[in-house]
């Protein structure tokens, strides 16, 4: 029997309310949910060290006061935008690294169990190379085991890998996910594993009707993604809609069928993390009532 536990990333904060005890007094008390996956959106580990440090007192205390739990912490957007570990100069992959040192500092400090998200992307001219996106691979595997480390003299139990719906982005496929996994765990200190998104199930160089569907991604890897990003989508594009009427109209992602496929991996225990990404000019007003409706939704399924 899988325990669930539902939560929310909360880069719906994300330059709308960026003092810790807005976004977690909303998070408690309108959302009523008492987990967060906290995104590096809303405070970039490389920040002054003083300021930064500032904040992280500030989001424990809040915390603390209104009875949230800060799981892990995760890359946002704004990482996102960067090849970070796979950039092509070494120069670039080393100021990478320092991001990602930093990161687990801050993930340390915040007193959270894991450190992840996106971790790099090749570029075009790498990837449709043979040779240097063998290269690539292995240097990111080298990195990676570094970080885990890092992570585990830090006290944090794991790294968190996430599949992304882009080929030069690894793992984007099952097979991928399965056989990285399985090398850069033979040499990782705390563990490597995957936060798999059921939106990311919509890779236009996918071959393989598997790796369209966001269930056989939970069935064949569930017990390795001790988190799971949920959001509505319709397969076809990375969407991060909420669980509202009109969008549940048109999306694939049925709360009982994510719930059984993680079910049938066999998997102890999962974080379901809400990742809903409104746009910047969408109404505030709109934005909290859509999360609260998908936080309602999920909470049908998940108690």
């Amino acid at each position: 029997m899988t325990k669930f536990v539902l939560g929310v990333n909360n880069c719906w904060a994300v330059k709308r309310y960026a003092m810790p005890r807005e976004w977690i007094e909303i998070t408690a008390t309108k959302l009523d949910v008492k987990v967060v996956q906290f995104s590096f959106d809303l405070l970039d580990p490389r920040t002054k060290q003083e300021a930064r440090d500032a904040m992280i007192w500030e989001t424990l205390n809040a915390a603390r006061e209104y009875g949230i739990t800060i799981h892990s912490a995760f890359t946002g957007l704004a990482a996102y935008s960067f090849n970070l570990l796979m950039h092509p100069d070494p120069g670039m992959r080393e100021d990478a690294l320092d991001w990602y040192e930093a990161a687990i500092e801050a993930a340390s400090k915040l007193n959270v169990v894991a450190v992840g998200g996106h971790v790099a992307a090749m570029t075009w001219g790498d990837y449709e190379d043979p040779k240097r996106r063998e290269l690539m691979i292995s240097v990111l595997l080298d990195e990676l085991r570094y970080l885990s480390k890092l992570a585990k003299a830090s006290g944090l139990r794991m790294l968190l890998w996430e599949p992304m719906p882009v080929a030069r982005e690894p793992p984007s496929t099952i097979s991928e996910a399965k056989e990285l996994l399985r090398l850069v765990n033979e040499g990782a200190h705390a563990p490597v594993k995957l936060c798999i998104d059921v939106g990311h199930a919509c890779s236009p160089w996918a071959t393989r009707k598997e790796d369209l569907d966001p269930y056989a991604w939970l069935r064949e890897l569930g017990s390795e993604s001790p988190c799971v990003h949920i959001q509505q989508t319709d397969g076809k594009a990375d969407r991060h809609w909420p669980f509202t009427e009109e969008y549940n109209k048109v999306g694939i992602i049925k709360p009982d069928k994510v719930l059984e496929a993680l079910e049938e991996s066999g998997s102890k225990e999962n974080y379901l993390f809400l990742e809903i990404i409104h746009p910047f000019e969408y109404r505030e007003d709109k934005v909290l009532e859509e999360l609260k409706v998908s936080v309602d939704y999920w909470k049908e399924y998940v108690g």
